[in-house]
């Protein structure tokens, strides 16, 4: 689920999810972000996205649910799926001994294809609640990550924010200045901010 996550938000990219961030017209300002980081405001700076998804304690906790979510819905789905096999295979069995009559047969077989009818209608409904499931999840993601960089950026004042997959970087950066890399700030304020949330909603 993690690697749909993934594609999903980097499709977003800088268009809806994690746009690039206009500064205000402050220059020459030192940011430190991360260890070895020189960024000035009205710098061109980045972050990786990747380790954000797995480091942002918010998304792994998130993820949890709705894997917890999901995996439930599946094993329910296949639990019927399985009777309804069984309850086929059994019937089949019947007809092949000749154990029922032809109207029995007859009847039985129009049950098992309600059944059957009834069970796809199911397990599709079920299938459209996982993928309703994942989007709000990925939805959550998203705005927490974008409302955060906006706000960061407020203060840092950089010129533009982009998001970078591990080493690839948005088209058409080629090569980028560590410095530049401002992914352990990110992370640390959006953990902060979400260990804050959940203070404030347990009061």
């Amino acid at each position: 689920m993690k690697r749909i996550i993934f594609g999903v938000i980097a499709t977003l990219g800088a268009a809806a999810l994690l746009t690039f961030t206009s500064c205000n017209s402050t220059t020459g300002t030192s940011v430190k972000s991360g260890a070895d980081s020189t960024a000035v405001a009205g710098s061109i700076v980045y972050f990786d996205l990747d380790r954000v998804l797995n480091e942002y304690d918010m998304a792994n906790d998130l993820r949890s649910v709705a894997e917890t979510k999901i995996n439930s819905i599946n094993q329910e789905v296949n639990r019927r799926g399985s009777k309804l096999e069984k309850d086929i295979k059994t019937f089949q069995d019947k007809i092949n001994k000749g154990l029922m009559t032809q109207s029995v047969a007859e009847i039985q077989s129009k049950k098992l294809q309600d059944q059957q009818n009834s069970f796809q209608q199911y397990a599709a409904q079920k299938q459209q609640e996982i993928a309703e499931e994942q989007q709000v999840m990925m939805n959550q993601i998203a705005d927490a990550i974008k409302s955060f960089i906006d706000e960061f950026n407020a203060e840092k004042g950089y010129a533009m924010i982009l998001t970078t997959q591990g080493d690839i970087l948005p088209a058409p950066v080629v090569t980028a200045d560590p410095a530049l890399d401002i992914t352990d700030e990110v992370l640390e304020g959006l953990n902060a901010a979400y260990v804050k949330s959940k203070a404030e909603n347990k009061e």
